[in-house]
Formats: C-alpha cells, sequence, structure tokens
C-alpha cells in the first residue's frame, strides 16, 4: 500500500514537473503544439509574416497563440486580418486544417478577414473544443456548411462565419446555444428555411444573416428572443407574412426586413409602449400590402423608415407627425393616396423624404416649410399638377437636393430657383411640361452635380453660362427641343471649367446640329455615359474622341455623321455599348475594334459600311442585324465575302 502510494505521488510530482517546465520555457502541449504546425503547413503565403515566427516547441510565446499560466493549455489564437494598431490589411492563402480541434481548451479563435483561408469549417469542432466561446472565421474563402456540432459548444457567446461562400442550411442545433450573444452568418450562400429553434436564444443580441438564399415564412418563435437589438433578414427568399410576436422584442433597435418577398400587412406595434427603442426600420423591396396603421405613430424612437417598393395603399397617417426623432422616411413606389398630412411640418429633424411614385395629390401642406432640416425632398411622379413650385420651397435652409418630375410643372423654369437659402446639389424636373429656353442663370447654381431637364419642351440653343457649373456630373437634357451646337457642354471642358467631372450626359432626341468635332477635346477623361443620338449632327468624328478612355457608353445614332469610322475608337477599351446606326458612315470596319473586348452590345446598322467584317471576338459574336443595311459588308455574321 505504502508503495503504490509512493508511485501515485511520483506521478503527480512528475506532472507538477513538467507542467512547471513547459511554463518556464513556453512550451504547450503536444496535442496544442500538433494543431498549431498543422494550421501553420496549411498555410502557403502569409502576408503579415507572423506565421514565420511560429518555430521551435514554445508556442505559447508565439505571435497570436494566448496560454493559460496555470495548465500551458492554449486559450486563444488571434490572427485577425486587419491590424487594429495601424489599420493594416493582411492576408493568409491556404486551406484551414481540421486538426486545429486538436486545441481543445481553445476559447478564442480568431481567424477573421484573412481573405484567402479556404476549405471548410471541421465537422467536429463542436465536439473537440467545448471551450470556445468566441469563434471569428468571417471574411474568409471558407466553403462547406455550418457543422452540426457548432450548436455542443454550451459557453459559445459569439458566431461569425459572415462573409464567406458557406451553403447548406442553418443547423437547427444553433438553438441550443443559450449563451449566444451574436449570430453573424450574412454574406454566404446559405439556403433552406430560418430554424424554430432558434426562438429559444433568449440571450441574443445580434442576429445577422442578409444577403443569402433563405426561403420560407419568419418563424413566430423569433419573438420569443426578448434580448434582440439588431435583426437582419435582408435580401433573402422570405416569403409569408412578419409575424406578430415581433411586437414582443422590446429592445430591438434594428430591424431590416428588406428585399424578400414578404406580403401582408404590417403588424407592429399594436399599442402604445411597444418596441420602444426601434430606431431603424427597412421593409422596402417587398410585396407588403394594405396601409400604414395609424399605430405606427407609436414607434416614438424611429430615426430612419424605409418602406418604398411595396404595394401599400391608402392615405398617410397623421400620427407620422408623432415621430419626432424621424431623419429619413422613404415612401417611395407605393400607391399612396390622398394629401401628404398636415402633420409632416412636426417633423423638425427630417433630412430625407421621399414619397416619389404615389398617387399623392395637391395641395402641398403649407406647414413643410417648417423642415428647416430636410436636404432632399423628392415627390417626383405623383399627380400634384403643381403648376409652379410651391414658394415656401425656396425658404427651406437645408435643401439642396430637389427631385420634382412628372409632377405637372409648366411654363418656364422658375426664377425662384435662384434664391434658395441653400446652394442647390441636384436638381430633376423632367417629365414636366416646362417650355422656353433654359435660362443662363442656371450657371449660378455653381454647386450644381446633377441637372435633369429631360422630357420637357424645352428650346433654344445650351446657354454659354452652363461653363460656370465645375461641379456637374450629371447633364441629362434628352427629349427636349433644343438647337444649335453641342459645344457650349464640351467647350466647358476644354477651359477646365468642370475640371472633367462630367460623367453623364445625355443630350439625345433634340434638333442639334453642330458641335461633334468638340467631343474629347480638352479634359473630358471621366465620361462614362454619353448619348447624341437621335439628333441633326452632321460632319466627322473627330480623333479626340479616343481620348474618352473612361466611356463604357457611347450612342451616336440615328444622326447624320459621315465619312471612315475612326480607328481611336479601338482605343476605348471599356466600351460596353456603342451605337452608331442610322448615320452616314462609309469604308471599312477598322481591325482596332477586336480590341473592344467588353463590348456586349454594338449596332453599326443602316450606314454605307463595305468591305469584310474583321473576323474574330467580339465582332463575330454580334447578330446579323448589328451589321444590316450596309450593303457592301460581307462575312460573318453576314454572308462569305467573294473572293
Amino acid at each position: 500500500m505504502g508503495y503504490q502510494l509512493l508511485q501515485i505521488v511520483t506521478m503527480l510530482t512528475v506532472i507538477a514537473f513538467g507542467g512547471a517546465l513547459r511554463k518556464a520555457t513556453g512550451e504547450c502541449s503536444s496535442d496544442d503544439l500538433e494543431g498549431l504546425m498543422a494550421f501553420k503547413n496549411g498555410i502557403q503565403m502569409d502576408t503579415s509574416g507572423r506565421l514565420a515566427k511560429w518555430v521551435g516547441m514554445s508556442c505559447c510565446e508565439w505571435e497570436g497563440v494566448v496560454c493559460d499560466n496555470a495548465t500551458t493549455r492554449v486559450t486563444r489564437i488571434l490572427l485577425p486580418g486587419l491590424n487594429e494598431k495601424d489599420l493594416g490589411q493582411t492576408q493568409m492563402v491556404g486551406q484551414l486544417s481540421p486538426s486545429i480541434t486538436l486545441l481543445s481548451s481553445l476559447e478564442i479563435l480568431d481567424l477573421g478577414g484573412l481573405v484567402g483561408l479556404s476549405g471548410a469549417i471541421p465537422q467536429t469542432i463542436g465536439l473537440q473544443m467545448p471551450k470556445l466561446k468566441k469563434l471569428y472565421l468571417y471574411g474568409n474563402n471558407l466553403t462547406g456548411p455550418v457543422p452540426e456540432s457548432i450548436g455542443d459548444l454550451p459557453n459559445l457567446q459569439e458566431l461569425g462565419l459572415h462573409e464567406n461562400r458557406i451553403y447548406g442550411s442553418i443547423p437547427s442545433s444553433l438553438g441550443s446555444l443559450r449563451n449566444l450573444k451574436r449570430l453573424l452568418l450574412y454574406s454566404n450562400q446559405i439556403s433552406g428555411t430560418i430554424p424554430f429553434s432558434l426562438g429559444s436564444l433568449t440571450n441574443l443580441v445580434e442576429l445577422d444573416v442578409h444577403d443569402n438564399a433563405l426561403m420560407g415564412h419568419i418563424p413566430n418563435s423569433i419573438g420569443q428572443m426578448l434580448a434582440l437589438e439588431k435583426l437582419d433578414l435582408s435580401s433573402n427568399m422570405l416569403s409569408g407574412s412578419i409575424p406578430s410576436s415581433i411586437t414582443n422584442l422590446t429592445a430591438i433597435s434594428v430591424l431590416y426586413f428588406d428585399t424578400n418577398y414578404l406580403e401582408g400587412s404590417i403588424p407592429f406595434p399594436s399599442k402604445p409602449g411597444e418596441m420602444p427603442s426601434l430606431g431603424f426600420i427597412r421593409l422596402q423591396n417587398n410585396h407588403l400590402s394594405g396601409n400604414i396603421p395609424p399605430s405606427f405613430g407609436y414607434l416614438v424612437s424611429l430615426q430612419r423608415v424605409s418602406l418604398s417598393n411595396n404595394k401599400l395603399e391608402g392615405a398617410l397617417p397623421s400620427s407620422l407627425g408623432n415621430l419626432h426623432s424621424l431623419t429619413e422616411l422613404y415612401l417611395s413606389s407605393n400607391s399612396f393616396s390622398g394629401q401628404i398630412p398636415k402633420s409632416i411640418g412636426q417633423l423638425s429633424q427630417l433630412i430625407m423624404l421621399n414619397i416619389s411614385n404615389n398617387l399623392i395629390e395637391w395641395p402641398l401642406p403649407q406647414e413643410m416649410s417648417s423642415l428647416q432640416n430636410l436636404q432632399t425632398l423628392d415627390l417626383s411622379f405623383n399627380p400634384l399638377n403643381l403648376s409652379s413650385i410651391p414658394p415656401w420651397l425656396t425658404s427651406l435652409s437645408s435643401l439642396s437636393r430637389i427631385y420634382l418630375a412628372g409632377c405637372g410643372l409648366k411654363g418656364q423654369l422658375p426664377d425662384l430657383l435662384q434664391t434658395t437659402q441653400s446652394p442647390i446639389l441636384e436638381l430633376d424636373l423632367s417629365e414636366n411640361l416646362l417650355s422656353g429656353p433654359i435660362p443662363s442663370w442656371i450657371g449660378s447654381l455653381s454647386q450644381l452635380y446633377l441637372l435633369n431637364l429631360s422630357s420637357n419642351s424645352l428650346d433654344s440653343h445650351i446657354p454659354d453660362s452652363l461653363t460656370n457649373l465645375p461641379d456637374l456630373g450629371v447633364l441629362d437634357l434628352h427629349s427636349n427641343k433644343l438647337t444649335g451646337s453641342i459645344t457650349g457642354v464640351f467647350n466647358a471642358e476644354l477651359e477646365g471649367t468642370f475640371g472633367g467631372s462630367l460623367s453623364y450626359i445625355d443630350l439625345s432626341d433634340n434638333n442639334f446640329s453642330s458641335g461633334v468635332e468638340a467631343i474629347g477635346v480638352g479634359e473630358q477623361l471621366n465620361i462614362h455615359y454619353l448619348n447624341l443620338s437621335h439628333n441633326l449632327l452632321k460632319g466627322t468624328l473627330p480623333g479626340s474622341l479616343g481620348k474618352l478612355n473612361s466611356i463604357h457608353s457611347l450612342d451616336l445614332s440615328f444622326n447624320e455623321l459621315g465619312s471612315n469610322l475612326p480607328e481611336v475608337l479601338a482605343k476605348l477599351t471599356l466600351l460596353e455599348s456603342l451605337k452608331l446606326q442610322s448615320n452616314h458612315f462609309s469604308g471599312n470596319i477598322p481591325n482596332g475594334f477586336l480590341k473592344l473586348r467588353k463590348l456586349k452590345e454594338l449596332d453599326l446598322s443602316d450606314n454605307v459600311l463595305e468591305g469584310e467584317i474583321p473576323e474574330g471576338k467580339p465582332l463575330i459574336d454580334f447578330p446579323g442585324s448589328t451589321y444590316s443595311g450596309n450593303k457592301g459588308l460581307c462575312g460573318k455574321p453576314l454572308n462569305p465575302c467573294k473572293r
């Protein structure tokens, strides 16, 4: 008996001495060392250089490895891709070794944002790493399913698997993680339904599964997650109605259900005091119907609301005026009718109001003049029949973006736009009944970025004062009765007035007759879209056209342009759409067109081109209609040339 006791004491002494020795030398257990080395060996490239320092047996001293002082077991692996000290992004390219699960005492595994880490999450992770509290594998290139065994991690508090290529369904076993506070699975390829069992996660603070392929209904059990502050189910394929149990979420602050196939009415709130902390709602891009319930005004903490692009109807409730913290309200593309309630003037914090594409009628309430923080107002495409812009609009001290397209405005451009309290940055008065010239005072709007006066009956020429707009980036004047030269637009670039800022130009469907020689002269390097179609433009395309090296879409169709197609068009290698049909272009198609590799749309029909179509991609991939109406053309996809 005494001998056995001596053996036990000796063994314990050896174990204690071994532990003390490992502690003194920084060594870790053989399993931990094997797991760490297997992880290192699976990585082919580490831009941070951290793994290169993993040498020897003293792994407790390695960068990114933390051990328990008493046991010398590894408890943390901290190798995030983003270095918080210098905000530098690092990358590890390679496979996540399944042997990482040998680290059975691990509490935190942070391999988030390494970008190039691939492979699958080990299926046995929940069985072999029972002490895990935080598992961060987000922002990588991982594939495969979420392992069922993760549901066997009783201490898990945070699970971040977002921004990978993970597929399969959400395991119902995750409902067993009673200590879980954050479940982040967004931006993957996860399918199936949301498990009913997730309702058991009563300590969960954040659930984010947006940008996946989830289907089916939102489970009613979601109302049991009483600690939930952020719930994001957006950009999936969810259907059915919003469960009424959602009103039980007393801590909820952020609720994003947008971009799904949800239908039925808005079921919350049902009475005062429900969802008292709700600040952000996104329900846009669904199939919701019915009215905005008057009880919506009980959500007194609301700051941003988007209900756009649904099937909502009826009058806007006056209770919206109770939302005193509201800064942004998006109601576009529904069937709301009646008038804007006077109570809207009580929303003193409102910055953005968008009620476009509805059935809202005149008159606009005078009370809207109280919205002194309003920066953007979009009332476009409502049967307002405004005739003229209401005078109180110019008294709004913060208003800089005005969208009144399709509102029935008549007569000349109203002079009162010169006298707005805040500089106008964006002005859209398209699809109205405006007539007369574009006034020269348009050049006094010196901070203007977007000007859309398309689809009116404006006549005369483009005023020279347009060159006074140094920040103009979008100019849309299509479908008017404008005449004269287009040089004013391009000469502004020549003079450096726009500073190369113009990126979108649409002058189509007018009566312009000259000025093509100015295209590409000067600093026009930022033009992405140029449409001069359906005019009376004459002359030859200039060689300077080849300077538009940022252009993606060029439409010069239905004009009276002639001569050969310039070889410099081949320099526009970013072109995706080129339309030159119905002009008088002659000669051969330049061989350089074969360099236009990104071309997805090409139309050279109804000209007087001749010769063989250059053989090769992308030219041979277009249908015969691309080249029809040119009697002299031959070769694929037309008839073979005669030898």
